[in-house]
């Protein structure tokens, strides 16, 4: 079928594969690379396995950065160039905070269902070496005042109102504007709302890096990760965690309350990293003699009012809109949580994760099945740069329902800054 020919029916996008550089601590290995430039090496990866260089082999580009320098305005578009990806590839930029590389995919994916578009590729990269520092504002007023004057006096009377404190940078916050507490310390607030102990998020956090390590170990990701300056391996993975080793760390998150249980152990570091993922429709994919992974065949998102709403009772925590867009989601489409075989829940802090189950059963859903959930380890052991996450999920669980070699079904859920949520469903038929 054409992309041009109208379509009566939405058709259903396969995830052929993905493609993602190891994740790296921040101030590590990446730290004089660019979100473009482990973009790039993440999409040459894609590019080089799935034989994507010909001229029009990929419909668009679509990715994003949380991050974002001045000269990232036109991050995609400015990686396309840059790969071995066809230079006549159209790209474009999306950004919802944690949502991103997820948001990439549904905006992609759309495309193809709709026929669009028969392919396309998205991701995205994040670095927190890297970060933009501003202007202090003071200062970008006093250089703007100066451009508009209309003679040298005027333009000599505005820059002398800089002072020496206007020098100072404006460094980026790990906090919210409307609340000005980080997200760790609102995950503290939600951890003590839903009860959420100690020893459960170590054991969590523990089993994300020994899963993790286990399916490095097995070669799992030898197809989906690709060595970038000197990693091999994501460098935050940690296969001797114990939730004994974790145990004796010291708190860093909600230590103006009670027995404060959040630690670096049991939280996501900052991360500097990018992923990619490659979607089609299944005429594409079959024109290519590439076998579909699973299909995408739904998506929600959701947003709490985490500055006015019920916060103090956990329901509307900074990182709980997926309690309100997974329900949504499966009465939608029909299903309930034993209906997945898998599971993937962003592991922004193992409390978060915990208060999403707690949160998903109180609204009437079945408990997920540990065995089920996070199977190959998840951001506890990768870590999290904020915009690859979601690419990262969509492609490892893909290959996970792929790997089981029947029909099967994953549910992925992702919370993000701003009180909001971004969710989708699996399914290899």
């Amino acid at each position: 079928m054409s992309p041009l020919e109208p379509v009566r029916t939405v058709r259903r996008v396969a995830v052929v594969g993905g493609a993602r550089i190891p994740f790296a601590r921040s101030d590590g290995p990446y730290a004089t690379a660019s979100d473009q430039q482990m973009l790039t090496a993440a999409l040459d990866g894609l590019v080089e396995r799935y034989d994507l260089s010909a001229p029009g082999a990929v419909g668009e580009f679509v990715a994003g950065a949380v991050l974002k320098h001045s000269r990232d305005f036109n991050l995609a578009r400015e990686t396309v160039l840059g790969s071995k990806l066809d230079p006549r590839t159209p790209a474009y930029d999306i950004q919802q905070a944690c949502g991103t590389g997820l948001q990439a995919v549904i905006a992609a994916a759309n495309k193809i269902a709709l026929g669009q578009t028969e392919s396309a590729v998205a991701g995205g990269a994040d670095t927190a070496s890297d970060a933009p520092l501003g202007v202090n504002d003071t200062l970008r007023r006093i250089l703007l005042e100066a451009r508009r004057a209309r003679s040298a006096g005027a333009r000599l009377r505005a820059l002398a109102k800089v002072r020496p404190g206007h020098l100072v940078p404006d460094i980026p916050r790990n906090a919210e504007p409307r609340t000005g507490l980080s997200m760790g310390e609102h995950a503290a607030v939600t951890a003590r709302a839903w009860g959420i102990g100690r020893e459960a998020q170590d054991v969590l956090a523990a089993t994300s890096h020994q899963r993790l390590a286990a399916a490095y170990d097995r070669g799992f990701f030898d197809d989906l990760v690709v060595p970038f300056r000197g990693l091999a391996r994501d460098q935050n993975l940690r296969p001797d965690s114990t939730p004994g080793k974790l145990a004796g760390l010291k708190p860093v998150f909600g230590l103006d309350g009670p027995e404060p249980t959040m630690t670096a152990g049991n939280s996501t570091p900052l991360t500097d990293g990018a992923a990619t993922v490659l979607l089609a429709s299944e005429e594409w994919a079959e024109a290519h003699g590439l076998e579909p992974l699973a299909y995408l065949i739904a998506y929600e998102t959701a947003a709490v009012d985490f500055v006015h709403g019920d916060v103090a009772d956990g329901e509307d925590g900074l990182l709980m809109a997926p309690a309100y867009a997974v329900p949504r989601m499966l009465e939608r489409a029909g299903l309930g949580i034993g209906d997945f075989d898998l599971v993937e829940i962003h592991e922004a802090f193992a409390s978060q994760v915990l208060a999403t189950l707690a949160a998903w059963e109180k609204r009437g859903l079945t408990p997920v099945d540990r065995d089920r959930l996070n199977v190959a380890g998840s951001s506890l052991a990768t870590g999290h740069p904020f915009a690859a996450t979601g690419a990262r999920i969509v492609a490892t669980l893909a290959k996970l329902l792929a790997e089981r070699g029947g029909p099967g079904r994953g549910l992925i859920s992702v919370c993000a800054a701003g009180g909001q949520g971004v969710t989708a469903i699996l399914e290899r038929p």
